[in-house]
This record gives structure tokens, sequence and C-alpha cells, in this order.
């Protein structure tokens, strides 16, 4: 049998409704995230998570597109609540922590032990991967395809996501399957 994991990238507050950058379907995105994990639950979950210093280069105050997002100890950039009974932190990728460089992918990302997760996806013995999260057209897209040229095999779970823009999400699923990630309800 092939061994999984779930990937779950930036089902954190600031992307969800009511925060910074709230993104459309995200509520329903986490929902059905947890609702897969609990029909899988001896599959590994891993998170990937945006987490900025204050003067991040992203931010429209700093010269960036974005506003200000997943700031380092703030409420924007926790795990959405109804996930945290699943969270290792040892399983948890943080991206975006240097102030100067811009980051989408989860590969970009590394655990309070300095391993990416890549890394720690092949100590797991890792062949498919199983992607949700927040949002399809940046961060989704960007760690699906890292994931795909690493040689995983990549399933990404539409149900399982929220998005920025509708035409932007309707756009890259197509794309993604084009490139060999299986696009799944």
């Amino acid at each position: 049998m092939m061994e999984t994991a779930i990937v779950v990238v930036d089902e954190i507050y600031d992307f969800i409704t009511g925060g910074s950058m709230a993104c459309i379907h995200s509520e329903e995105s986490v929902a059905a995230t947890v609702e897969n994990i609990r029909r899988h639950p001896e599959v590994p979950v891993l998170f990937v998570c945006d987490h900025h210093p204050a003067n991040h280069c992203s931010f429209k105050e700093q010269g960036g597109p974005w506003p200000s997002h997943c700031v380092q100890g703030t409420h924007g950039a926790e795990i959405a609540k109804e996930l945290l009974p699943f969270v290792r932190e040892e399983l948890v990728f943080y991206k975006g922590c240097d102030p100067a460089i811009e980051q989408y992918s989860g590969f970009d990302g590394r655990n309070e032990a300095g391993q990416s997760l890549a890394e720690v996806l092949e100590l797991l013995g890792t062949e498919l991967v199983f992607v949700t999260g927040i949002a399809t057209e940046f961060c989704v897209k960007e760690t699906s395809e890292d994931l795909l040229k690493a040689g995983f095999k990549v399933s990404v779970l539409k149900d399982c996501l929220g998005w920025v823009d509708q035409d932007g999400h309707e756009k890259s699923l197509p794309l993604l399957e084009a490139e060999g990630i299986r696009v799944i309800s």
C-alpha cells in the first residue's frame, strides 16, 4: 500500500472569514479538511503556515501587494481551532519568516527543528500527498507543484480549498491537472 500524507496549507485565521485577507470558501475549506482528516485517522497531517514578521516585504506598508497578514504572535497567524486536535508541532512548517523574501510554497517552510516539508515527508515514507488549504491560486498551487517536482504523487482535494478570487481558482485547477496533479472532490 502506498504511504500517504495530508498537507494542510494556510488554514489560519487571517485567511478565514473575518481575517485581514479573508478568502472565499475558507470556512468550508476548514470544515471539509477536518472531515477528511477524521475519515483517515491513520494518515499523518502536516501543516504549512504563513508566519511573517511585522515588516514583511509582501505587505503594502513595505511596498508589497498584500495587506498585513499572518504576523508572528498574532491571532491571525494561528491555525484554525477546529484543526488544533490534529496538530503536532514537529509537523508544522512556517514560511515567510524572512522579512525580505516572499514565499508561497510550503517547500520554503521549516519546522521548529529546521527540517523542510520534503525532508519530513521522505522520513515518513510518503509517496502520495493529499493537499488542502487556502488559497488555491497561490500557496496551494505552488506547494502542489513543488510536491510534484520532488517526485510525490499529488492530489488536490477540491472541496477542501479556499481562494482569493473565483476566476483565479477556476483557472488554477485545470492548470494543475495539466501538470499531472489530480484534482478530486
